[in-house]
């Protein structure tokens, strides 16, 4: 199994010439200490997101050109998981014919090479295990020195294996779309790797994609916590205006989450409530009020709740039902049925093996069939066997 990146290290950007350029230009960038194609003086190169400035010693040359960070590649690629997730990430490039092939493998750290060099634009691949996917620009013996290799990044993230779990450590800046973003990962005292990838919709804010959330006190149960970080790694925004029908809601962590945002939820579960929970309860979906966010609660299976239990205005469908997929769905296509307006889907699905992610293609076909256009489908930070997916009408 490989491990050694080239000499190289692997990453590289190229620069228009200019008709009365200097010197020809080098592998190396000896000004910066990673791969780049640069002038063979020592010098330092400033990376932009359509520009490449390279400041010499008393002048500046601008070189305006589309191919500079957008034709940063590397031979690998590196994805950041949850610790037992990585042959279930492995099955996911398989199936999806990326032509993908496992270079180097650590709990919750796994790297891929293919024939081609990799660049910005393979880090779209739909990998629900990968929390992050990043352009590997090598092995350092130390975090300095992979800190180094990362000079064309907005921002910094900082991630390590710990605690037999992948962490991102706190990062107080977020980044802003478009922006490169510079990741560090540690795997030993003496195993540091750098990467970069570009910040993008329905990617994590996170370093690693860990929100590094603490679940309150008066939370019921850990679906708080995973209703809590897709949002975040969404970037969803719902608002009082809406109300959501979350099926399997006992005891109530996803029903608090939503109440915390001001959020009026209905929740279909046959099994009791929490108190924090029933202290915002109504008695009928009817008498609902207007100004303040509320709880009805349909104490009734899934498969017996009905358009009268709805009642009307339902914009979002949740779900963190113990249910097969398949249930779950088809619960899903008959309660958008009853409530045209849903407009969003949020649900935890429950697996008995990470490997039935080579269900994937059937769960999204279902989803479209609804009229669902955007799907994406994730695991996070917080996950066990379990996967968030997402479906919006956009």
């Amino acid at each position: 199994m490989a491990t050694r990146l080239p000499a190289a290290n692997s990453a590289y950007c190229s620069a228009v010439k200019n008709p009365d350029a200097p010197p020809p230009m080098t592998a190396r960038s000896r000004g910066c200490g990673r791969s780049l194609m640069a002038p063979s003086w020592p010098c330092r190169v400033a990376l932009e997101s359509t520009k490449l400035t390279i400041h010499l010693a008393g002048w500046d040359r601008h070189f305006q050109s589309l191919r500079t960070v957008n034709h940063l590649e590397s031979e690998f690629v590196f994805a950041l998981c949850n610790p037992g997730s990585e042959k279930a990430l492995k099955l996911e490039a398989d199936a999806l014919a990326l032509g993908w092939r496992l270079s180097y493998q650590h709990r919750g750290f796994v790297t891929f090479k293919a024939d081609a060099p990799f660049s910005l634009d393979a880090l779209t691949a739909p990998l629900a295990c990968a929390r992050r996917l990043c352009l590997s620009l090598g092995k350092a013996p130390t975090r300095e020195e992979a800190q180094q290799r990362l000079d064309a990044a907005a921002l910094i993230h900082y991630a390590r294996y710990f605690e037999r779990k992948m962490q991102g450590l706190p990062c107080a800046e977020s980044p802003q779309m478009g922006q490169l973003i510079g990741t560090v990962v540690e795997l030993g005292p003496t195993e540091f790797w750098a990467g970069l990838h570009r910040h993008a919709p329905f990617l994590s804010p996170d370093p690693a994609g860990d929100a590094g959330l603490v679940m309150p006190l008066e939370s019921p149960s850990r679906a708080w916590l995973k209703l809590e970080e897709a949002l975040r790694f969404f970037a969803l925004a719902l608002t009082p205006a809406d109300v959501v029908v979350e099926l399997g809601c006992a005891p109530g962590g996803v029903v608090l989450a939503l109440l915390q945002r001001g959020i009026s939820t209905i929740g279909v579960d046959p099994a009791k409530m929490a108190d924090v929970v029933l202290a915002s309860a109504i008695a009928k979906r009817a008498e609902a009020p207007t100004h303040k966010p509320w709880f009805f609660h349909c104490r009734k299976p899934a498969a017996l709740a009905s358009k009268r239990d709805l009642g009307p205005g339902v914009t979002w469908f949740m779900s963190d039902m113990n249910q097969s997929p398949e249930v779950v769905l088809k619960e899903c296509a008959r309660f958008c049925k009853m409530a045209p307006a849903i407009r969003g889907v949020l649900i935890t699905l429950k697996l008995t093996d990470l490997l039935q992610i080579e269900d994937k293609p059937q769960w999204l076909a279902t989803l479209t069939d609804i009229g669902f256009t955007t799907l994406r489908l994730q695991q996070l930070s917080v996950h066990h066997k379990e996967l968030a997916l997402l479906a919006l009408k956009l």
